[in-house]
């Protein structure tokens, strides 16, 4: 039975996606380490540091199917040693003293650490996948709601009008930005480990570079400038990066979270069929989507700060530190997955209520054109004088419940410096809403010559595959 809800046959599915776990389960992770196995070995028969004949050999028991996972289990408790028991038991199937030359002269991270470098690449591309869909669809959406005004709010608060294009197109660009982050740090991803124990490739002596080079090379790795086993620095990197765009997706979720509420209805994602809200409040339509993005996210969050913590090496090997990755690295990767397919679904169904919007923005009573009011006395009387002129009168529009306008009309001061129809005129959303739709076009623009500049990007990643 399992115990995190990730593995769970039943809720499992907005925990993680098939996908990540097709790298990231026992079974597959067990297959990459012996397929790493088999490459190392193939790679030292070339450089003559084990027989020919034993590759064979070592090729042939290299596989899952021919593996009893309780027995290694078995195996694992009684030495207490991560990879003994494996060895031992390949040995076991070996014909002959083929066996003797499984892993020789490596130890367990070069097998490991190597392992995780090809998966943190496999991740890599689902998520650079991912999230250049997400930007389309949100793309989509700003374009299409270039000029729907709908009310801006700071601190939870209306402020002035924006358009929810505006809104998302700001979206957008944090999301590019991550792409951008991706590809950046692929640079420093995909390297491999052949150490030894204490990382001085001692074990290999003069061949070692030249079997470093033959060996990641099989692999589709690049080669090491040094040794990594006391270096955790890029595994904590690429994860900092995916709890980045957790949050992202998190920021997102939680915004059409808050504007779904009855009460404000601007936004609403999509609602299945036969889900159900509460078993006790059946009228109930709860944001399961952009709830648990958040939901996620915080265990992604809170789980990526660990990994920090094994940046802080003891010497030229420290358990704790490549261990807990473990324990960390695949969950949060699982759970990355999950979100992203999400964020996906939400941002490519979710319904836009543009007269709710319209609606909520009126009900303000013209308050949300304060600063414009503000901003053409300030050229009659200056800016200060003028906020604290436009301020008293606010306070006094919102105590007898009164629209801001009609205070404004009453009122000397204001009337001396502006006539009924410059008040009118700044009390028309349209010219209020700055530069809203200017700066969507902007992000449409520079998003179709960022998303051309990401193909060229995967030409040449495919390429070097």
């Amino acid at each position: 039975m399992p115990v995190h809800v990730i593995d769970s046959k039943i809720y499992g599915s907005v925990w993680g996606t098939e996908e990540m776990h097709s790298i990231f389960d026992e079974v597959p992770r067990t297959q990459g380490w012996l397929e790493i196995i088999c490459s190392l070995a193939e790679a030292q028969s070339e450089v003559d540091i084990i027989p020919h004949e034993a590759v064979e050999e070592i090729r042939r028991v290299c596989n899952i199917n021919k593996l009893d996972m309780d027995l290694l289990r078995k195996r694992f408790n009684q030495s207490g040693h991560s990879m003994h028991g494996l060895i031992q038991e390949l040995k076991k199937m070996c014909k002959g003293s083929s066996g003797e030359w499984i892993y020789y002269g490596a130890t367990v991270q070069d097998i490991t650490d190597t392992w995780i470098s090809i998966a943190l690449l496999k991740v890599w591309g689902i998520v650079f996948r991912d999230l250049r869909k997400i930007e389309y669809e949100l793309l989509v959406l700003a374009k299409k709601h270039r000029t729907t005004p709908m009310l801006g709010r700071t601190h939870g608060q209306p402020g002035s009008p924006i358009t929810f294009g505006f809104k998302v197109a700001i979206w957008v660009r944090e999301i590019h930005r991550h792409i951008e982050r991706l590809k950046d740090i692929h640079k420093r991803m995909g390297v491999g480990q052949l150490a030894g124990g204490v990382g001085s490739l001692s074990a290999f002596a003069e061949r070692g570079i030249q079997l470093q080079s033959i060996f990641f090379k099989k692999l589709g790795l690049r080669i090491p400038d040094i040794s990594w086993i006391s270096s955790r620095d890029s595994q904590a990197e690429f994860i900092q990066l995916l709890s980045m765009i957790s949050s992202t997706l998190d920021k997102i979720g939680h915004e059409v979270y808050t504007l779904q509420r009855p009460e404000i209805n601007e936004l609403n994602e999509i609602f299945k069929k036969d889900a159900i809200g509460s078993i006790t409040m059946p009228h109930k339509r709860n944001p399961e989507l952009s709830e648990h993005l958040g939901t996620l996210a915080r265990l992604i969050r809170h789980n990526t700060n660990c990994l920090n913590e094994n940046l802080v090496h003891e010497h030229e090997r420290d358990g704790r530190s490549w261990k807990s990755e473990w324990g960390l690295i695949g969950p949060i990767c699982v759970m990355i997955g999950a979100q992203l397919q999400l964020g996906y679904v939400l941002c490519s169904t979710l319904q836009v209520n543009s007269e709710n919007m319209m609606m909520n923005l009126k009900s303000t009573k013209g308050h949300i054109y304060s600063e414009g009011i503000m901003l053409a006395l300030a050229r009659k009387i200056g800016k200060q004088t003028a906020h604290d002129l436009v301020y008293k009168i606010s306070k006094t529009a919102n105590k007898e419940n009164h629209s801001l306008k009609s205070c404004l009309v009453n009122n000397e001061k204001v009337m001396k410096h502006l006539t009924i129809d410059d008040i009118e005129v700044i009390f028309d959303y349209k010219n209020q809403l700055g530069l809203c739709p200017e700066f969507v076009d902007k992000v449409v623009n520079l998003s179709r010559k960022s998303r051309a500049d990401d193909k060229r990007f995967l030409i040449d990643y495919f390429s070097n595959e």
